[in-house]
């Protein structure tokens, strides 16, 4: 049997600011995020299973990404743990969606915090193969399974 790979796209908005950062991201501003999750592995082959001749079902997938990343992110605001408390706390009371990070909310830092919440939920044999996260239209990071072992 054969080795496929099945990729699932999600889109979402989010806002951020990066701390101490020396450009116009230190301001709060947003994005339109693409996420691209590509898992691989061999297709079920079991004509008593009604998944027979896939890796796994899309929706499987769809469901995974959103119930840990998607509906976690998106149109939140996302600031990092050493952001001023005292600023946190009057955006909270005009803002409900807030997220709080361990670390400079970058798309690097995004991606690598991802693979946990996504690698659990899983089938057996199948395994993330790479996210890609584009922040704009022209720029994206991607983790690959492959540089991480």
């Amino acid at each position: 049997m054969s080795i496929v790979r099945l990729t699932k796209c999600f889109h979402f908005e989010m806002a951020h600011a990066l701390n101490f950062y020396d450009g116009l991201c230190r301001n709060i501003h947003g994005h339109s995020y693409r996420l691209e999750v590509t898992v691989k592995g061999e297709p079920i082959q079991d004509v008593n299973s009604p998944k027979n001749g896939m890796l796994m079902d899309f929706s499987d997938l769809k469901h995974i990404v959103e119930g840990s990343i998607i509906q976690r992110f998106d149109h939140a605001l996302v600031l990092s743990s050493q952001t001023s408390q005292d600023l946190i706390e009057m955006l909270k009371k005009y803002y409900k969606k807030i997220e709080i990070v361990d670390y400079q909310p970058t798309s690097e830092n995004f991606i690598m915090d991802f693979v946990p919440l996504i690698q659990p939920h899983l089938p057996k044999g199948v395994q993330l193969y790479s996210i890609t996260l584009g922040e704009t239209a022209s720029s994206y990071v991607q983790w690959l399974a492959e540089d991480n072992q």
